[in-house]
C-alpha cells in the first residue's frame, strides 16, 4: 500500500500533468472571463462564442490560479465539444446555464474522481455517480472543470491540508483565502471559474467570499439537495449544513438559485419549493451592528458595515443600529454542539496526516482533563477578565447524551429568542453585517482565532438565509487602528483582542493587509432567500462600481 508522501506525490503530480495541458488560450481572450454566466449564455446563444471557447479560456485560467485539486480539463473540453454539436444542429441551448464552466468544492462527488477533502486516506477512491447538485448541473447545461480545495475535516477557515497543500489569498500571498470553500473563493477571484458551489455550516461560504472579494449565498436548509457528498461526520444533524453557490456577480447567484431552488433528488429531501418571485418595498428596512460580542469589527470591517449602510440612507431605506442577544450564546452552543464527541469522528480520518495547525484550538478543549479545563476556565475569567473565552473553554469538551440533547434543546431556544427581538420586534427587512472582525487572517492565524467564526456561527444557529457582498478593499490611510478605536464601544473578548489588534506584531495590520477586500454579510429570515437575493441587488447598485466584477483579477498576480 503506498504511504502518505507517495500518495501526496501522485496526486500533485497528476494535478501538475493536467495543468501543463492547458494552454495561455485565456491571455488573447479576456472577453470570455469578463462576461457574467448569463452573459456567457447568450454569447453563446448568439453564435459569437462557442462553449469550446468558453472553456478553454477559463481552463486556461484555472490551470494560471493553481488553486484546484481534481482537474477535470479532458472531461470538460469534451463536455463543450458535444454542447457545441448539439447547439450546432438545434440552435437550442440545453439549459440556462449552457456553456457556463463551474468549479465545485472537493467534497461534491463526481464520477471517475475521488472526493478526498485533503485526506490521503480517502485519495484514489473515484466517486461512482455523481452528487444530485452536480447532475442538475450538468442537465442544464454547466461545465465542471475543476474541484477546489478545502481544509482538513472543512472544521476551520484556513484552506490548508496535507494532500494539497495550502490555498492563499489572491490578493496577498502571506493570508488565508479563508475556508472551508476556500479554493471556490480563490478561484473565482482569479477568474478561474464563472460560478462555483460549496458549503456552509459556520461562515464556510460567507467567510472565503469576503476574504477573496466574491459574492456568495448561504440559502435555508432544504432549499437546495446536499445528497451525494462526502462528509467526514455523516451522522451528525444537529447543525445543518447547507450548499450554496459563490460568484462574481449578484446576477449569477440568482440565476444558479433559480435553477437549484426546489430541485428534488431521488430522496425527496428538498423543499419542494422553486424560485419564487418577489417584490421588495421601495423603502427597506436595515439593522445593523459592528461588533458581534467576541471581537470589535476592525477599522476596515467596521468601515464596510458603515459604507453599506451610509449608502442606502442615500438612496432612501433605514438603517438602525441594534444589539444582538445574548451574542456569546450562539458560539457557546455551536461549541458544545461539535465538541460533544470531543471531535473523534472528524479527526478518525486522519490516518497518517499530520493534524494541521488550524484545527490546534479548536480541539483543545476535549483533550483537557475536566479540572484543567474548569482551572483555566476560571483564570481566563477572574485574573484576565474574560468571560467570553472562558464560557467557549468550558463548552468545549466531551458531552452525554443527555448533555448533547440539552444542548440541542438550548438551540432551539435561542433561535426563538433571536426571532422574537429581532425580527417580530424590530421589523427589519434584512441585517447588515460583519462578515468577520478581521478582512483576513495570516496564514497560521486560525490555529489561535478560530472562534471568529462567531460572526457567522450566528446564522447557522438561527437558520437565516444570508447574501455575502464585496464592499471594499483595506486602505491604510482610512483603516489604521486610532484611539478612538480602542476606546470606543463594542468590545468582545480581552484575549482575542489582545491577539488582533495590541502588542508589537498585531494581526490586524492595514498596511500589510493594503487590498484584501472585505465584505458584509446580508441577512434575512427562514425561507426568505429570495428576498435576500432580490437584497443584495439593492445594496450592489447603492455601493456602485467597486472593481469587484468578472474580469478584474486580471490585476492580480499568479
Amino acid at each position: 500500500m503506498a504511504g502518505y508522501k507517495d500518495i501526496v506525490a501522485a496526486k500533485r503530480a497528476h494535478r501538475d500533468k493536467a495543468i501543463g495541458s492547458a494552454n495561455s488560450y485565456a491571455t488573447t481572450h479576456s472577453e470570455i472571463l469578463n462576461a457574467t454566466a448569463s452573459g456567457i449564455v447568450s454569447n453563446i446563444e448568439s453564435g459569437r462564442w462557442t462553449a469550446s471557447q468558453v472553456v478553454d479560456a477559463y481552463i486556461a485560467r484555472a490551470a494560471f490560479a493553481h488553486h484546484s485539486t481534481n482537474l477535470l480539463f479532458d472531461e470538460a473540453r469534451k463536455e463543450a465539444e458535444t454542447l457545441d454539436e448539439d447547439f450546432a444542429k438545434t440552435k437550442m441551448l440545453k439549459g440556462p446555464l449552457h456553456g457556463v464552466p463551474f468549479s465545485f468544492k472537493e467534497q461534491f462527488n463526481i464520477t471517475g474522481f475521488d472526493s478526498n477533502i485533503g485526506f490521503t486516506q480517502w485519495a484514489n477512491k473515484p466517486s461512482h455517480a455523481d452528487a444530485a447538485l452536480v447532475s442538475l448541473i450538468r442537465s442544464q447545461g454547466g461545465i465542471i472543470i475543476a474541484k477546489t480545495n478545502v481544509p482538513q475535516t472543512m472544521l476551520a477557515f484556513e484552506c490548508c491540508n496535507p494532500l494539497w497543500g495550502r490555498t492563499i489569498n489572491p490578493w496577498s500571498d502571506n493570508y488565508t483565502c479563508g475556508g472551508s470553500s476556500g479554493g471556490e473563493g480563490a478561484l473565482l477571484a482569479l477568474d478561474g471559474s464563472a460560478i462555483g458551489v460549496g458549503s456552509d455550516i459556520g461562515g464556510s461560504l460567507r467567510i472565503p467570499a469576503s476574504y477573496c472579494g466574491v459574492y456568495s449565498i448561504k440559502p435555508s436548509f432544504g432549499r437546495i439537495s446536499r445528497m451525494g457528498v462526502a462528509d467526514p461526520n455523516p451522522g451528525f444533524q444537529a447543525l445543518d449544513t447547507v450548499f450554496g453557490p459563490m460568484s462574481r456577480s449578484v446576477a449569477d447567484i440568482e440565476l444558479f438559485c433559480r435553477t437549484a431552488f426546489g430541485v428534488q433528488d431521488r430522496l425527496n429531501k428538498v423543499a419542494p419549493v422553486p424560485y419564487r418571485e418577489v417584490q421588495l418595498p421601495s423603502k427597506l428596512r436595515f439593522g445593523y451592528y459592528t461588533s458581534d460580542g467576541f471581537a470589535k469589527a476592525s477599522p476596515a470591517n467596521r468601515r464596510a458595515v458603515l459604507e453599506t449602510v451610509a449608502a442606502l440612507e442615500k438612496n432612501g431605506h433605514e438603517c438602525v443600529e441594534f444589539e444582538i442577544p445574548e451574542p456569546t450564546r450562539a458560539m457557546e452552543l455551536f461549541v458544545a454542539i461539535t465538541s460533544a464527541d470531543g471531535y473523534k469522528k472528524l479527526t478518525s480520518h486522519l490516518g497518517p496526516d499530520p493534524q494541521e495547525k488550524s484545527l490546534f484550538l479548536v480541539t483543545l478543549g476535549p483533550k483537557l482533563p475536566g479540572f484543567v479545563r474548569s482551572i483555566a476556565s476560571w483564570l481566563v475569567e477572574k485574573t484576565i477578565g474574560d468571560s467570553t473565552f472562558s464560557t467557549l473553554l468550558r463548552a468545549s469538551k466531551y458531552s452525554s447524551v443527555r448533555e448533547f440533547n440539552d444542548y440541542i434543546e438550548q438551540k432551539n431556544i435561542y433561535e426563538e429568542l433571536f426571532y422574537k427581538e429581532v425580527w417580530d420586534k424590530q421589523q427589519f427587512d434584512a441585517i447588515i453585517a460583519p462578515v468577520q472582525a478581521l478582512p483576513s487572517l495570516p496564514h497560521g492565524g486560525c490555529a489561535t482565532l478560530s472562534p471568529l467564526a462567531a460572526a457567522t456561527i450566528l446564522y447557522n444557529i438561527v437558520d437565516s438565509p444570508v447574501g455575502c457582498i464585496p464592499v471594499t478593499r483595506v486602505d491604510p490611510s482610512k483603516d489604521e487602528l486610532t484611539e478612538d478605536w480602542f476606546e470606543g464601544p463594542g468590545h468582545g473578548s480581552k484575549l482575542l483582542e489582545r491577539e488582533i489588534f495590541e502588542g508589537k506584531s498585531p494581526v490586524y495590520d492595514a498596511k500589510k493587509m493594503a487590498n484584501i477586500p472585505v465584505g458584509v454579510q446580508i441577512v434575512g429570515r427562514r425561507w426568505e432567500d429570495e428576498k435576500v437575493i432580490g437584497m443584495m441587488h439593492v445594496v450592489d447598485q447603492v455601493l456602485g462600481p467597486r472593481g469587484f466584477e468578472p474580469g478584474k483579477s486580471q490585476q492580480t498576480k499568479a
